[in-house]
């Protein structure tokens, strides 16, 4: 098998390192549409005065608020992420996060981003909106309403100020694209993993089509939501503190696997009833919290629930993917979204694509957790094949916390249909 990662690491806060270490990714191995020359759309944008086009992105549909910088070098045919920093909001143990302090969040730290990625995408000038932006593209939806607001607005008034037009992006369709780019994935199936998203994707008839997702909440909400309920922190992420505490399964020291309801009806799945079933499961006499107090071959720690909830969920997930392939005819995937870089579910996925002899493309949790490069991708698609539906008026602006995947008009790739169609 043939993994394609992503490497570095991320940078959650603000710093004098660098943010954005890739070097550029070529557009012919994504086998998208040519690309029209700027000329085509001189109404709408226009290049820098190297022939660059620059986009800077903001994204700020939950937690997370990022900016980043993203250029297309015509010359090489590249695109390349020049800054990409972010800021987390971080909950206290036992709380999720809500809307009003998000949106605080945000509002108190998208100018910091902005000034930071400009400064780092170009370090020697002071004013860089004024010789090289083409647009800025911001979070449409789907998201948290006030954390997206928040954004937005920001993304309006450097509109506004700089003159350059507004991008709305698709936050589904950003994570698609930026793993796209990152991993030179062509036509891949996708599983599409995250707090607020579960589904899984294949592309037919420029559209992004949804062939399974769950019926309820999603799995990145499932693992959050079980973290509280066992106390584990939210930094820097409550679903990457469970895979630590799967992490202590080995075979020196195996962890017990405690058997979990799997619920896969036809191409959904539902983590509703498996997350009460388990929260359930905490409050048994047999459930200790530490495992050098278990005594009984009866007894189950916070480390065996966390293992066998990764096992658990991740095989359904896997399960629908396999499903979406043989359906598809396709031989790849690509897992995008914050529970995306979780190495178990990478791990279980490779092994089922292998069998099957096909490519796993799989990516770092720089790409993977909500970042403002993937809105820049995305936008910087609709900018250059100059999308009605992306490319919007100031008075179109406005928010959304419901927009599905299959909503966006995919006019960047061929409009041939898939084997499935």
């Amino acid at each position: 098998i043939h993994v394609k990662h992503t490497s570095a690491t991320t940078m959650t806060s603000l710093s004098s390192s660098s943010t954005a270490t890739d070097p550029p990714c070529p557009i012919a191995p994504l086998h998208n549409l040519p690309i029209p020359p700027p000329s085509h759309f001189a109404h709408l944008y226009k290049p820098n005065s190297s022939g660059q086009t620059v986009i800077l992105g903001i994204e700020g549909s939950a937690n997370k608020c990022g900016v980043g910088v993203l250029c297309y070098n015509p010359t090489t045919q590249t695109y390349q992420t020049l800054s990409n920093p972010r800021k987390t909001y971080v909950s206290p143990a036992g709380c999720g996060f809500l809307p009003k302090e998000t949106s605080w969040h945000h509002q108190a730290h998208v100018v910091a981003l902005i000034r930071a990625a400009l400064s780092e995408a170009f370090p020697n000038e002071t004013h860089p909106h004024k010789t090289h932006l083409s647009a800025i593209a911001f979070t449409l939806g789907p998201g948290m309403g006030g954390p997206l607001r928040s954004c937005a607005m920001a993304a309006r008034t450097l509109s506004l100020l700089w003159k350059v037009p507004l991008i709305a992006v698709n936050h589904c369709i950003a994570h698609i694209e930026m793993g796209r780019v990152a991993t030179s994935a062509s036509d891949p199936v996708v599983l599409y993993v995250s707090g607020g998203n579960t589904q899984v994707i294949a592309y037919s008839d420029v559209r992004y089509r949804i062939f399974g997702e769950t019926i309820d909440i999603a799995v990145g909400n499932c693992l959050d939501r079980f973290a509280r309920v066992v106390g584990l922190s939210n930094d820097p992420s409550p679903g990457y503190n469970i895979e630590l505490e799967a992490r202590k399964h080995c075979q020196e020291r195996p962890l017990k696997f405690v058997e979990l309801p799997y619920v896969v009806k036809g191409m959904d799945v539902s983590f509703s009833g498996l997350l009460t079933f388990i929260e359930d499961l905490t409050k048994k006499k047999e459930f200790v919290k530490n495992g050098d107090e278990k005594q009984g071959e009866e007894q189950f720690t916070t480390a065996d629930l966390c293992y066998s909830l990764q096992e658990t969920i991740f095989a359904m997930l896997v399960e629908i993917t396999e499903r979406t392939m043989a359906h598809c005819g396709q031989n790849s995937v690509l897992i995008v979204g914050g529970v995306g870089c979780n190495k178990r579910l990478q791990h279980m996925m490779a092994d089922m694509v292998a069998d099957r002899g096909g490519t796993l493309c799989a990516m770092d949790h720089r790409y993977c957790i909500d970042n403002g490069a993937m809105i820049a991708q995305a936008g910087m698609f609709g900018l250059q094949f100059g999308s009605e539906s992306m490319l919007v008026k100031m008075e179109e602006t406005q928010c959304t916390q419901r927009f599905r995947t299959d909503q966006v008009e995919v006019v960047w790739r061929p409009k041939t249909r898939g084997k499935h169609a």
